[in-house]
């Protein structure tokens, strides 16, 4: 068999150059493509979750590879239903999410990995979404610095998109490029499987199940035909011109400042340039010049229009009549606005966008802001992470992190903190952010005080430190951990400079690659040893959830397995069936009872 980046590679190659992807079911068979995603998702929070089986990663084994292979060797695998959970919204609302059973998730993701092969080169710029190297900031970043001259923002936002996918025009999609029945009946049976929920099972008559691993390529499949749409038919046709005629009434200012500026008359050209500041340089109703951009990040998109407000409205009906009549898609009529862009601000991603108009800064003698874009934070956005930490209009206490370490707790702030401000660097009045610091910062110390049962001011008197950033030194909150023949642990609260960066990238998390660690589980598992009695038969791994479930302080002793674990820092331990049967019966393992009664 081929190592699993051989075949990638192989198939990403085909993408490049849209050859048609054959066989691509007898690619399943491969186990080095489920050792690697094994290797991607078994640290994933969800790994330990169950679907509407009793089966989770803990016990993954080689056996459980060579079963999924050998029934997808006859067309014997079976997709089990999701388990059906419903996740509130900020509006109120609930949305699903379907949890599948580890040998579904095991298997999706390598078809994901391969899916992504094959597509990804074949993708649009435009979209940035759930895409290797891309995120958030790459979409925003774009439209800071390309967008420039906007007139007219097209917010789009498309109702229930994920439920609302059309199974046969997204089989259709894929039997495009890829011909082989097999893997599409494959994919035909996944989307039909249908979600458990209230013990009730619920056939899928249309969507893609949240949560799923492939939802995203999937969805992205799927709206690449948009994309296409967008770029081949409404950019060409809304596209025109090389760049704006010149303003007749502003030459003519210009030239009449000139000549009086020759004739000595000073002070009559600076009444005249005066008046030419307040009038723009080109015409901004050209007929001859039109702009279109746009981009998407799954369901949501936006576009920037240079033109007339009608010629705007023309491109979001026919936005409409696409998705309704190729896609079966329907635009939300609430969420999907045109904004106009000097004087109303856009809502995507989380920030305002809008285009910058002044008049009165001068730069190398031209207005140098106008028709920049800016990028801010929603003045709703401070008020809503403040009141998660205030009561009664005050900042308070978070009662449920008391129990916890002060490193534990401050971390946890500094995380969340951290988190807000790296979100929101590229907003222009990124400093807005003082007042939620200001909140979570009392917060924390009053979490402090009332676990030591002290006060506020000794609280922020005992932490309080000084640390230098690329900005200068600033005062934190400070917790150091002393080790023995290590390093000491710190965790601090703030010292992070509050300003505008321009630079700053915050991407999808790319799970086509995998650390180092992931890389030692897999070397673990091929080992095919136990680590406990060192037999090489029936291995399995055993996953706990996080460490702290194991690395606890009382007063009995710790059975050895997880003294092994503990001084490995791993949360997995490869085990024979006979040690990880033991170990989840309580029984001591046959290593501990040695090492106990010093009898083999």
């Amino acid at each position: 068999m081929r190592e699993a980046k051989t075949v990638l590679d192989i198939i990403r190659e085909r993408g490049r150059h849209r050859s048609p992807l054959r066989d691509l079911y007898r690619q399943l068979y491969n186990p080095h493509l489920y050792l690697c995603a094994y290797g991607r998702i078994y640290r994933n929070k969800g790994a330990m979750t169950k679907g509407t089986t009793e089966e989770t990663v803990d016990g993954m084994s080689m056996d459980k590879i060579d079963a999924i292979i050998e029934s997808l060797r006859y067309e014997r695998y079976r997709w089990t239903p999701v388990r059906r959970v419903q996740i509130p919204k900020k509006n109120g609302k609930t949305r699903p999410l379907g949890i599948p059973s580890w040998s579904d998730k095991l298997l999706q993701e390598v078809i994901r990995s391969l899916l992504e092969a094959y597509y990804e080169p074949q993708f649009s710029d435009s979209s940035h979404g759930f895409r290797p190297a891309r995120g958030c900031h790459t979409a925003l970043t774009t439209v800071k610095r390309v967008w420039h001259g906007t007139k007219w923002f097209v917010e789009g936002d498309i109702q229930t998109c994920f439920d609302s996918i059309n199974s046969e025009i997204l089989l259709h999609i894929l039997q495009e490029d890829i011909q082989d029945n097999r893997f599409l009946r494959l994919i035909r049976n996944l989307l039909q499987t249908g979600y458990m929920e209230n013990r009730r099972h619920t056939p899928t008559l249309s969507g893609t199940p949240q949560g799923s691993i492939l939802s995203p390529i999937l969805s992205n499949l799927y709206l690449n035909k948009l994309d296409q749409f967008v770029e081949q038919t409404l950019i060409p046709a809304y596209t025109k011109g090389r760049q704006r005629a010149r303003s007749p009434v502003y030459d003519d200012l210009t030239h009449r400042a000139y000549r009086l500026r020759r004739q000595g008359q000073t002070k009559a050209a600076q009444e005249l340039e005066q008046l030419r500041r307040s009038i723009p340089a080109n015409d901004p109703h050209d007929p001859n010049y039109r702009r279109l951009r746009y981009l998407r990040y799954a369901d949501d998109f936006l576009l920037g229009f240079a033109g007339p407000k009608q010629e705007a409205e023309e491109i979001r009906e026919r936005l409409r009549t696409f998705l309704q009549e190729e896609l079966k898609l329907e635009l939300s009529e609430t969420k999907t606005l045109i904004t106009h862009a000097h004087t109303e601000k856009a809502h995507f991603l989380g920030y305002d966008i809008s285009v910058t108009q002044c008049n009165s800064k001068i730069t190398n003698r031209r207005r140098s802001v106008n028709g920049g874009i800016a990028l801010r934070m929603p003045v709703s956005f401070v008020k809503d992470r403040c009141r998660f930490y205030m009561k009664r209009g005050k900042p308070t206490h978070r009662m449920e992190r008391t129990y916890n370490t002060d490193y534990s707790i401050i971390s946890q702030y500094q995380t969340e903190y951290r988190g807000y401000v790296q979100y929101y660097q590229l907003a222009d009045n990124v400093m807005w952010l003082k007042q939620l610091h200001w909140v979570m910062r009392t917060s924390l110390l009053k979490t402090l005080a009332h676990k030591h049962k002290s006060s506020v001011a000794k609280m922020a008197h005992k932490y309080r430190a000084k640390v230098e950033t690329a900005e200068g030194p600033r005062t934190c909150l400070e917790v150091t951990v002393p080790r023995v023949d290590k390093p000491p642990l710190i965790a601090r609260f703030g010292g992070i400079p509050l300003k505008v960066n321009s630079m700053a990238m915050i991407q999808d998390r790319v799970l086509t690659r995998y650390s180092p660690e992931r890389v030692e589980i897999l070397q673990r598992l091929l080992a095919e040893t136990c680590e406990v009695c060192g037999s090489t038969q029936n291995i399995e791994v055993h996953h706990i959830r996080k460490l702290a479930d194991v690395n606890t302080v009382g007063r009995a002793p710790k059975p050895f397995w997880m003294h092994l674990m503990v001084s490995r820092q791993r949360k997995t331990l490869v085990l024979c069936r006979k040690c990880h049967d033991d170990l989840h019966a309580g029984r001591p393992l046959r290593d501990q009872a040695e090492r106990e009664t010093g009898e083999p």
